[in-house]
């Protein structure tokens, strides 16, 4: 069986950090970051990218599952609503796959740290990303809260509830 592992959270709270991390510690991994099938100039959101972006990403989410060189296939991105996440894994063939979903949460100043420290982060989306935060306790995902912990740390963490 094969596993998908849903990486969710907030601007800027670690998912990719955790996710590349987590990429190295698990044998037979790839990882996918959502934010690279959408690096775009001028960063146009609409329906019509909005479905561009989700086509590229299921497209090479379902080559990974097909291939047979992978056993665990890394998914991060903001997921901030449900109808994302199923917008996602309904097109997926996960017919032989587990699924696993993890929200990584921090303290509103932890996340603040992290997006003031990130070279990638413009230092006004910490306010964006504190007000995305609600969305995500009532997605149906283990949440890891990892104020204290480092990325190596949470990406063992997750290794270990897989």
């Amino acid at each position: 069986m094969k596993n998908i592992i849903f990486i969710n959270g907030t601007m800027g709270v670690g998912k990719s950090s955790v996710s590349h991390r987590l990429n190295k510690l698990l044998d037979n991994s790839i990882w996918l970051d959502g934010d690279w099938c959408w690096m775009a100039d001028p960063f146009v959101v609409n329906d019509k990218t909005k479905k561009m972006v989700t086509d590229n990403i299921c497209h090479m989410l379902n080559n990974f599952i097909a291939c047979n060189e992978y056993n665990n296939i890394i998914f991060s991105w903001v997921m901030d609503y449900e109808s994302i996440y199923q917008s996602i894994v309904t097109r997926l063939n996960t017919e032989k796959c587990n699924i696993y979903r993890f929200t990584i949460c921090c303290s509103p100043q932890t996340l603040k740290a992290r997006v003031e420290s990130d070279p990638n982060q413009d230092g006004r989306n910490f306010e964006k990303s504190l007000a995305r935060v609600e969305r995500f306790d009532v997605l149906d995902t283990v949440k890891i809260y990892n104020d204290d912990m480092t990325a190596f740390q949470t990406a063992q963490y997750i290794k270990n509830l897989l």
